[in-house]
């Protein structure tokens, strides 16, 4: 019987989505690093029903724990559950580290969950190698989607222990929430000051997610557009906030975009179901769960080509489309194009739902079943004395 270690930094409702749908093929624990982030700040999220949770620092952010420390309590929770699978996200936490260690030296089976392209950052041999070692000591891997695996078969992992569908969200939490926010159009519109007709935008506001030039593209919409142009409201705060202020004023749209700030879960889908269509403009993005999100709640998407999701989840003029997030002009073109132009937005929103069914929290569970049992059709890695150095060293860095 498989029980299986499933660790996270921090617990958030895309988790716990994911979690209970794995919890009706395996029994999973939930081992939770820490019980607050700075950088994503939800509410708390009830346990899975069918999940045990094991919380390790309640009060703190992993970024505030000393690596020995997190080590210690790591490595006495898992040996205290054992587990005869761990699964792993990422290779380059301390975290991460520490429980890929234990799994090397208790001869338990790994499963990497990554959402890493080749194409996120600039990539150098001296920076690859490491990583090529310590992908060696996973057993399967879980991924996002096509463009992952294809990193991690660069990085030796064969693509035939490798299972996609690692990004998911909670498909049913957007589409309902979308579809009763319609019903109520009117009133939610007046409760959360909206505006009648939008483009909506969500994310965090630090550099990559390129929220200047997105607003550069809506003024430049905005100037080309007919009296019915629409708005843009753009959900998230953050260190830029004050760039993206300083480009609404320069690009003179005060009236036209809207600010309300990080929402938790349960307002989204009032966003997404009141919008017209969504835009994602980042200049790298490992996935994109916010494309997730949108498409759940029925909307056309435009996507950055630089989105890891945007191979698997945009069918270029059937459900969105795609462009390069350094050409301002051309989402301009695009922002018409789906506002005023020939785009038949209800169908394209019709087929992002339908494409988005096939990703959801199910499709994570299932992928974590096939991962896990890769892992176990062959015996254990083991990690050589360089690899064990190397893991300790990169944790402490």
């Amino acid at each position: 019987m498989v029980t299986l270690a499933v660790l996270f930094d921090r617990l958030g409702p895309y988790h716990r989505a994911r979690l209970r749908a794995a919890g009706k093929r395996m029994n999973v624990t939930a081992v939770e690093l820490a019980g607050e982030s700075a950088a994503y700040n939800w509410d708390p999220v009830q346990d899975a029903a069918n999940v045990e949770r094991v919380t390790l620092f309640e009060q703190a952010d992993t970024t505030e724990i000393s690596t020995t420390i997190l080590d210690t309590a790591l490595t006495k929770a898992l040996a205290e559950h054992r587990p005869n699978t761990v699964a792993i996200p990422g290779w380059s936490s301390a975290g991460a580290l520490s429980a890929l260690r234990w799994c090397t030296t208790t001869s338990t089976p790994a499963v990497l969950m990554s959402a890493t392209t080749a194409h996120d950052f600039t990539r150098h041999w001296w920076r690859e190698w490491p990583k090529k070692r310590l992908v060696s000591l996973f057993d399967a891997a879980l991924v996002g989607g096509m463009p992952h695996r294809d990193y991690l078969a660069q990085l030796g992992l064969s693509p035939r222990r490798v299972a996609l569908g690692y990004d998911a969200v909670d498909n049913a939490h957007f589409r309902k929430g979308a579809d009763l926010a319609r019903e109520q159009a009117g009133r939610l519109r007046e409760e959360y000051d909206l505006p009648e007709r939008y483009v909506l935008a969500s994310a965090r506001f630090v550099p990559k997610k390129n929220l200047p030039r997105l607003i550069r593209a809506f003024a430049r919409y905005r100037r080309a557009a007919p009296a019915t142009a629409w708005d843009l409201v753009l959900l998230g705060d953050g260190a830029e906030r004050p760039a993206v202020e300083a480009a609404i004023q320069e690009e003179g749209v005060a009236g036209s975009v809207h600010l309300p700030g990080f929402k938790q879960y349960d307002d989204l889908p009032v966003y997404y179901g009141l919008a017209e269509a969504f835009v994602h403009a980042s200049t790298t993005e490992q996935w994109g769960l916010v494309v997730n999100e949108a498409m759940a709640a029925g909307l056309p998407v435009l996507v950055s080509d630089r989105c890891g999701c945007a191979p698997d989840l945009v069918t270029e003029g059937e459900n969105g489309f795609t462009f390069d997030p350094y050409d301002a002009d051309a989402l301009a073109a695009l922002l018409e194009t789906v506002a005023h132009g020939a785009a038949d937005r209800r169908a394209m929103g019709r087929e992002s739902r339908k494409q988005i069914a096939q990703w959801g929290p199910e499709r994570f569970a299932r992928g974590l079943e096939e991962a896990v049992e890769s892992a176990h059709s062959q015996p254990p890695t083991s990690a050589s004395f360089l690899d064990d150095l190397l893991m300790k060293a990169l944790a402490h860095r």
